[in-house]
């Protein structure tokens, strides 16, 4: 029997990193950069006024107070977006927009708040410093400057941002693309017939969401029977399409687990049983011409729930050139559990302010609980009871708010 460890050092071992791929900036959201990204230009571009108001020379306003205001000629507007070069001359103010780029020779800024609106002439209240309500050219962001790492999920301000910089591309992690076969004479689509016997097949959804979740591309999704015959050929077409197949069922040692019986023949991949709960029947390999990643998961929907996050995550970051290993997290046990001896619990648990704590029962076939769980716990194999205020390691679930 495997570890744990041993067998998501099996499954990597099989994948290599996808080279990565340039994407237009608003094709980038949610996506992991592969490269840092340095900005293309100065922000702000420019000296520009921060508020609706006056551009002045600071010193010609000193004393300017409510009691005590300064009378000043307005030699005309600057609005947002003036691409001409202004200079103001001393003693006098030009009414400027926020945003709008400064006149040569002005240092400060007179809100419109502290005047009297003037257009042609202006009475003010206010003796700005130098720089006040001012954004200089540069003071966020210098050309050439790196504004995002490596390994950095662009988000919308994130996007915001390189959009403010000028880039119009960035080179981003790749989507593994993925093929979802789900296995079983008893799986009947969601919303069809159930006749006595048959059961939904929600493996073949769960990891379809889970894939796209986890940063894969979903290439196909299909059903298979309980008939070798159904497998024969399957991996010999051309599958340049495919990084990676992903199965769930048959994998156990019951007479009709078809998935283990037929890839068996190939050579090419390998079954085991992995000392975990629950998940315990694993299989990893590779199939067809390309020699192409498979990783065969149990039917149990919580077990291949549970083993996509310990082997198939890793895989799909290991693909993506991301650590395998990150996102994990510690946290203390809201309250005490038992575990297992001798194997890997994987509890699913809820982690709130008091820490974490199971989301209900941990039978294989429990969707209910698995539904409102957060993360998994990784109990190791020599303990037996989680005790609260013990500390635990959690691995978050994918797609999580």
């Amino acid at each position: 029997m495997r570890s744990v460890e041993e067998h998501r050092a099996a499954v990597l071992s099989l994948v290599s990193p996808l080279p990565p791929v340039s994407v237009g900036l608003s094709e980038s959201l949610g996506r992991v950069l592969a490269a840092d990204i340095a900005a293309a230009v100065d922000l702000p571009g420019f000296d520009n006024s921060a508020m609706d108001g006056y551009a002045v020379r600071a010193a010609d306003l000193a004393g300017a107070a409510p009691g005590s205001p300064v009378v000043v000629e307005v030699d005309g507007d600057i609005p947002a977006g003036d691409t001409r070069h202004h200079e103001l001359r001393p003693g006098a103010a030009m009414r400027i927009m926020t945003g709008a780029p400064m006149p040569a020779g002005a240092d400060a800024v007179v809100p419109v708040e502290e005047s009297d609106g003037g257009v042609e002439r202006a009475t003010l209240t206010l003796a700005p410093a130098v720089g006040r309500h001012v954004r200089r050219q540069g003071e966020d962001v210098r050309s050439g400057d790196v504004v995002l790492r490596a390994g950095t999920r662009v988000t919308p301000g994130r996007l915001a941002l390189l959009a403010a910089a000028n880039v119009p591309d960035v080179l981003v992690a790749p989507r593994p693309r993925v093929h979802v076969l789900s296995t079983g004479d008893e799986l009947v689509p969601v919303g069809g017939h159930l006749e006595h016997g048959r059961i939904v097949d929600s493996n073949g959804a769960m990891l379809a969401a889970l894939v796209r979740a986890g940063g894969g591309e979903l290439v196909g999704v299909g059903h298979l029977d309980d008939d070798p015959g159904a497998w024969t050929g399957l991996f010999d077409v051309d599958d340049s399409g495919t990084d990676l197949y992903l199965t769930t069922g048959g994998v156990s040692m019951g007479a009709y687990d078809t998935v283990k019986e037929v890839l068996s023949r190939t050579g090419g991949v390998e079954f085991t049983k992995v000392a975990m709960r629950p998940g315990m029947p694993q299989g990893a390999g590779v199939v067809g011409p390309r020699r192409t990643p498979i990783i065969t998961l149990p039917g149990n929907p919580v077990s291949s729930f549970v083993s996509f996050h310990v082997f198939v995550l890793p895989a799909l970051r290991a693909l993506a050139g991301l650590d395998p290993a990150a996102g994990a997290t510690d946290a203390v046990a809201a309250q005490g559990w038992s575990s297992v001896p001798g194997k890997v619990e994987l509890t699913r648990v809820v982690l709130d302010g008091d820490g974490a704590r199971p989301s209900g029962g941990q039978g294989s076939h429990m969707l209910g609980a698995l539904a409102d769980a957060t993360h998994l716990a990784v109990v190791d194999a020599a303990t037996t009871e989680v005790r609260q205020g013990d500390p635990v390691r959690l691995i978050p679930l994918v797609g999580q708010d």
